[in-house]
């Protein structure tokens, strides 16, 4: 897929510079990108931090998809490099049409002035999150089976993005895709590296509820994250209420280590942004009395997802294997697969150094 983007030149010549970039598309190789009058908006869906998401109409098939509008900054040669490399990455995921991520089947531009653009990134849509999954569920809640079901879902999505050297970042209920069939698709992967430098701020406010304590506390962080996240929405799975409710950075800190436990000294980061002595001295409670439905195996998993060191916290492609999953994978044929190999770790992809 070809993007053509033109700017003005220096000192106001109106002579534009057509500059010319490429993302690879596995469904319309070497075409112009198309117009979004392609697509006939229908109603908005949500509006997030990465953008508005609109349901929309493919004006040929009559297909209904997902039509997210990205808003960001142009550089001095328009269109940021970074953004056409992480765009191509997702197209390129296309091909291995994983069961557990939802598909992003086009990329329109939008409109263009002198110092931002918008793109449209089309994607398959799917009827409901796992928000409003969980919402809508009748008491007393989730079976035990299907909770399983779920989890195992969003593991092997999870595994299957790490595997290709992409954390997600912004794990969330509002992020897993709920099919009619009951399958599990994750979305906005990849989005948050994008907006990191390019994009226009947004005044919607980024849930803290699922943010990795290394994430609050400024530091460099790798593909665990996404496991921190994975743990708290598999309490939410039993409870249907937030782990950790923060209002604010500190706050969902203190959540955390009321949780469990407020950290030693020895184990406090050097670089953590925040200091130690602004926690008072929590023990650890067990996490049964926060999730009593949870069996033993259940509670085992949680807390090698919520382990307060990065590097200790269970990878993805472990978490499938765990004990808590063997009666579930005995007794039935997930259509789910991974994509690493048995014995993979969380890769070593630091993305990012520090506090913005």
């Amino acid at each position: 897929m070809n993007i053509l983007i033109s700017s003005n030149s220096n000192g106001g010549d109106s002579t534009n510079v057509l500059q010319h970039r490429q993302i690879s598309s596995t469904t319309r190789p070497n075409t112009i990108m198309r117009t979004p009058d392609h697509y006939e908006m229908i109603d908005q869906i949500g509006k997030g931090a990465y953008g508005t998401v609109y349901k929309a109409r493919d004006r040929i098939t009559g297909n209904i998809v997902a039509l997210k509008t990205m808003r960001f900054a142009l550089t001095e040669d328009g269109v940021p490099m970074a953004i056409l490399r992480e765009i191509s990455l997702l197209k390129q995921l296309e091909r291995f049409d994983h069961p557990n991520i939802v598909r992003l089947l086009d990329i329109t531009h939008g409109t263009r002035r002198e110092r931002e653009m918008s793109l449209h990134l089309i994607f398959e849509h799917v009827h409901q999150d796992l928000d409003s999954y969980l919402r809508n569920c009748p008491p007393p809640g989730l079976g035990q089976d299907r909770i399983k079901d779920l989890m195992f879902q969003i593991l092997s999505g999870v595994d299957f993005l790490h595997s290709h050297r992409i954390v997600h970042r912004d794990l969330k209920p509002q992020n897993l895709l709920v099919t009619l069939d009951g399958t599990v698709k994750l979305t906005d992967f990849g989005l948050a590296r994008i907006y990191d430098f390019y994009t226009l701020l947004t005044s919607v406010v980024v849930t803290l509820w699922y943010r990795s304590p290394e994430v609050l506390m400024g530091l460099s962080y790798a593909t665990p994250v996404d496991l921190w996240a994975c743990g708290c929405i598999f309490a939410e799975l039993y409870t249907r209420t937030a782990l950790f409710d923060g209002k604010y950075e500190k706050d969902q800190l203190a959540k955390i280590f009321q949780v469990l436990g407020t950290p030693a000294d020895e184990e406090w980061p050097e670089n953590a942004a925040i200091l130690k002595s602004n926690f008072a001295s929590m023990p650890k409670k067990a996490l049964s009395e926060l999730v009593p439905e949870l069996e033993p195996q259940g509670e085992d998993l949680l807390e090698k997802m919520l382990n307060f060191e990065p590097n200790r916290r269970i990878s993805a492609s472990e978490a499938m294997r765990h004990p808590y999953f063997a009666d579930f994978m005995a007794s039935s044929n997930p259509n789910v697969s991974s994509g690493s190999s048995p014995g993979s770790s969380p890769l070593p992809i630091i993305l990012n150094q520090g506090r913005r």
